[in-house]
This record gives structure tokens, sequence and C-alpha cells, in this order.
């Protein structure tokens, strides 16, 4: 099981909103320069991270976006489940329909490792990797405009 690219970026573009929180509304184009994703499919995951009451949007001149309800009250989980990524390791998607229509040997292992991953980043807030010094350390650098974009996410990737 793996983390597709919506789920990764959402918690990217999420844990990029609450380092600069302090800041004010942060537009999409501020996190796409740091993070080195395109405003376009920005656009899409806060669409959906709105549409799940885990962030403001903020109209007008210095408008852009805010978490809603503080770094501390939002999971990783929460922001993965609101740009529909699966957390799911079965191959049937927990129907338990893996083998012609029964439950497989391995279904229960997959389903007992996918609470546990739901279990782990359920625990994980943003404001535990806020506080986090590697972070803080990308932070810093991405902030004086370090490297290109893609090299931005990748090592935030590396740490979560």
């Amino acid at each position: 099981m793996r983390l597709t690219t919506k789920g990764r970026y959402a918690v990217t573009a999420m844990l990029d909103l609450a380092l600069h929180e302090e800041q004010g509304p942060i537009t999409l184009a501020d996190i796409s320069m740091r993070q080195g994703v395109s405003v376009s499919y920005l656009e899409q995951l806060f669409a959906k991270l709105r549409r799940s009451k885990l962030v403001e949007s903020v109209r007008g001149p210095g408008g852009g976006y805010r978490l809603a309800g503080g770094a501390a009250a939002i999971s990783v989980a929460q922001i993965v489940e609101a740009v529909n990524d699966s957390m799911d390791a079965t191959r049937c998607l927990g129907k338990g329909d893996c083998q012609q229509g029964d439950v497989c040997l391995t279904h229960y292992l997959w389903t007992d490792l996918s609470a546990r991953l739901r279990d782990f980043l359920s625990e994980i807030t943003l404001a535990d990797l806020v506080s986090r010094d590697d972070i803080q350390r990308v932070r810093a650098r991405q902030d004086k405009g370090g490297c290109a974009g893609q090299h931005k996410v990748a090592d935030l990737d590396r740490i979560l």
C-alpha cells in the first residue's frame, strides 16, 4: 500500500499552511512556490479540504487560506481522508471478495495493517509536525528559497 500523490501533496500543503499560519491567510501561489506543486492541483485539493472543513478561505486583498480549528485539531489521517485517498492495504478495498468472491488467505492481515495505519496517522497532528526540529530546518531553507520545488516536496516526504 502506498499513499498517492494526492494524499502526499495534501499533507505537504497543509503542513506548509500550518508552518506559516502566523503570517495570516496564505495564498495557494505561495504554497505552490515553496512546495513545487501547481496552483491548479492545489485548487483541486483545497476544494476538498474546504468541504471537509479543514481549511477556511479568506477573500479579498490579503486573502488566501488558513487552517480551520488550528494545527492541533487536524490529524494527518483527516487530511488524507479529506482528499479521498485510501489507507486500505487490501486488494479488495476491504470488501472481503478478494478471491473469486471470498476472503483471501491474507485478507485479515491487510485489514489489520490498514487499521493500524489509520490509527497511526490519526495520532499525528499538524501541530506535532510543526514542532519537529527537522521540519523547522526544511522550512527555514524553503523560506530562504533554497532549492527547486520538487526537491522541497521530496524533503518533506522523507521526513513524513
